[in-house]
């Protein structure tokens, strides 16, 4: 099976070509890391308890108000699922270039990647076992929390001009201003830079789907990537293909994934995460 990493960045289309991908006739299974980095800190997972073990404390306004009051017991964060947490006030706790916010954002992600790694792989096997012939992870940031190195294929919806995403941009989210827009942008990595990067993995293990034209002419390059990767996609065995290992570095990956997983995996399983990833609880 044939892992499809799926990026982009800020209005670029990479939402539409992930619908596509889903759709018929492709009909392929799309893995969200958005929703599996939401999933894994829902209330009474063991996300949710680490969260709250570590910023409860001094963030008063963490959780959402709630008629039920989260219970409270010698062993922790109790029995009851509680309170949902307010990723706005996580993300006031997290974001910005201050020593205090840099370390807190790296427990906030050291808590939430292992997880959604270790709920990406169970959705893959499961996938795998019903037999898809590839599976699509859906990673807005795919190469920024080095999960790139995990995929057979990369595909990269790119615009060719700055000016189409910011209009985009600020067509989709009413109400930015143009320097506001400019400064959501700034804060990713470039489409320049993850263009390249894709590029740089080879013909048969990067694409480039260009969204500057409209829906038409988007779902054709769509067609011609798919296309492209049944052609040279070659053998389906599990071992190579299922992890998307080319080589000693990716078997090294694929360790490291193992490892990480488990050491973020702890807590009681309750089964199969599926989705449709983080700075600050993003992927």
């Amino acid at each position: 099976m044939i892992l499809i990493g799926l990026t982009g960045s800020l209005a670029t289309g990479k939402s539409t070509v992930s619908r596509m991908l889903s759709s018929p006739p492709n009909s392929l299974p799309i893995i969200d890391a958005d929703l599996l980095a939401r999933a894994v800190v829902e209330p009474g997972t063991y996300g949710y308890r680490q969260i709250l073990s570590h910023f409860l404390p001094t963030t008063p306004d963490l959780l959402l108000p709630h008629d039920d009051d989260l219970e409270i017991s010698r062993q922790g964060w109790g029995k009851g699922k509680g309170r949902a947490i307010n990723r706005a006030a996580l993300g006031r706790r997290v974001f910005g270039n201050e020593p205090e916010r840099k370390r807190d954002r790296g427990v906030l992600n050291g808590i939430i990647h292992p997880l959604v790694r270790l709920a990406m792989m169970k959705a893959i096997v499961y996938y795998h076992f019903l037999g898809y012939w590839a599976v699509v992870l859906d990673i807005p940031l795919l190469y920024e929390s080095g999960l790139d190195i995990f995929c057979s294929v990369v595909v990269m919806v790119a615009v060719s001009d700055p000016v189409i995403q910011m209009k985009r941009l600020r067509e989709r989210d009413k109400g930015l201003s143009e320097q506001e827009a400019r400064d959501r942008v700034g804060r990713q990595m470039g489409v320049e830079e993850k263009v390249e990067r894709t590029r740089a993995r080879g013909v048969g293990s990067g694409k480039v789907v260009e969204n500057d034209a409209g829906m038409e002419d988007l779902r054709i390059e769509v067609n011609r990537v798919l296309k492209e990767i049944r052609n040279e996609s070659g053998s389906k065995l599990w071992g190579w293909w299922l992890w998307g290992v080319r080589g000693g570095r990716r078997l090294w990956g694929l360790g490291r994934f193992i490892r990480v997983g488990r050491r973020g995996g702890g807590g009681k399983r309750r089964g199969r995460v599926r989705g449709r990833g983080c700075e600050g609880g993003r992927v």
